[in-house]
This record gives structure tokens, sequence and C-alpha cells, in this order.
């Protein structure tokens, strides 16, 4: 049987009188706080799209004027008002690598180091784009042979998934430095890493060849090297 509104109403108030009114503020906060956070997460879920499509426009424009030397340039207005209006967001980190990449086509590593800094300390909650960020940005420092700033952004790379990646481009760093020594150390820690981790290592077993070091690989042939002397 249900109540009619004047019986659900004098319910109401008896509850009150005999609970006293704190507790009728609490539920109705309690209510407020529920349909806010709802408008909230709404908001914010509308918000994120807009700026998903912005990034998707930016993207399809960069790969439309990809070779054009003025790319860059011409795209860099865009991708920082993206940055500008949240640069703690996915989509801010996603502008920068796009923006990266475009540097990277023109061989303008100050370009993509300048770019990927402007969210290296994003706070956005994905610690595995981070991550990304930091190697990328470390890339960029040594193709400028900025091997100490390289190696400092590096050690910033400290989750497991990361680990091979950022050792075997440590070992980069150190090849360039011609410090063999901490190239080889590198290196073999990526190796033991991805070999654990089954994932494809045929490069960097030829790096770590280049070194000095000759490694088994139980589930790849090494690769066969010549070192026959032309005696002609």
């Amino acid at each position: 049987m249900s109540l009619s509104d004047d019986e659900q109403l004098d319910s109401l108030k008896s509850f009150a009188k005999k609970y006293g009114s704190a507790i009728i503020s609490g539920i109705l906060i309690a209510l407020i706080a529920f349909f806010g956070w709802e408008y909230w997460q709404k908001k914010n879920l509308a918000e994120a799209q807009n700026q998903t499509a912005k990034v998707q426009k930016l993207m399809d424009e960069a790969k439309a004027a990809t070779g054009q030397p003025n790319a860059f340039a011409s795209l860099s207005e865009a991708a920082d008002k993206i940055v500008k209006e949240d640069a703690d967001s996915a989509q801010a980190i996603q502008t920068q690598f796009v923006m990266a990449k475009l540097a990277y086509d023109k061989q303008d590593y100050a370009a993509a180091e300048k770019a990927l800094k402007k969210v290296e300390n994003s706070k956005v909650k994905d610690e595995g784009l981070l991550q990304v960020v930091k190697i990328r940005l470390a890339d960029a420092q040594l193709a400028q042979n900025k091997f100490d700033e390289a190696l400092k952004t590096l050690s910033a790379v400290t989750e497991p998934a990361f680990k091979a990646t950022a050792d075997e481009l440590r070992g980069d760093i150190f090849v360039a430095k011609k410090d063999n020594a901490s190239a080889r150390k590198a290196y073999q820690s990526a190796w033991d890493n991805l070999l654990e981790r089954k994932q494809e290592r045929q490069l960097l077993q030829i790096k770590l060849e280049s070194v000095g070091v000759l490694v088994d690989d139980p589930e790849f042939e090494r690769p066969i090297l010549d070192t026959k002397v032309d005696e002609s």
C-alpha cells in the first residue's frame, strides 16, 4: 500500500521530530553531494571528450603537414592552447608527443626537447604516460649530445615495465660517451630483463655485440658476424 504525498510529509515530520533535524540535514547534504559529484563527473567527461577531439584534430593536421618545413610552427599555437587549458591531462601529453614527432621529423631535437619539457612535470594520474615522456625526453637530449642531462632524465624512469627500455637507452648514451664498460652493464641489464619477459631483443643483441658481449638467446640464433678480411 503506497502512501499519499500528505502521508509521506507527515511521516517525514514525525521522523524529524523523533530523530532531530541534524539527521535530516545530513541526508540532504549527502544527496546534494551525490548529485553534485554526478554532475561534476559528467561535466569532466564532456570536457575530456572535447579535449580529445582537439588532440585528434591536431594529429590529423600534423599527419597532413608531414614533410612541410613549417609544420611545427603552424601547429604550435593550437598545441600550446590545449596544454594551457589543462597541463595535467593525458591530452596535453599526447599533444606534446605530436609536436615532438614533428620536431624529430625535421631533426630539430631542441624543439622536441622543449615540447616534452612542457609536460615533463605533469600531475596526470597515469604513471606509465609520464615514464614515456621521460624516455622520449632523454632520447631528444641524447640526440643533442646532452649526455649527462639525458642520464639524469632517465633516473626518473622507475616503473618496472619501462626498465629494459630505459637501460637500453642508457647504454646508447654511454656508447655515445665512449664509456663502453658502463654501456655493457646497461645493455646487459636490459637484456636480462627482456629475456625474462620473453620480449623482442634482436637489436639489443647486436648492440651488446658492438661493445664486446656475446650473449646466447634460447629463442633466437645469434647473428652471424662476418669477420673475414678482404685480402684482395
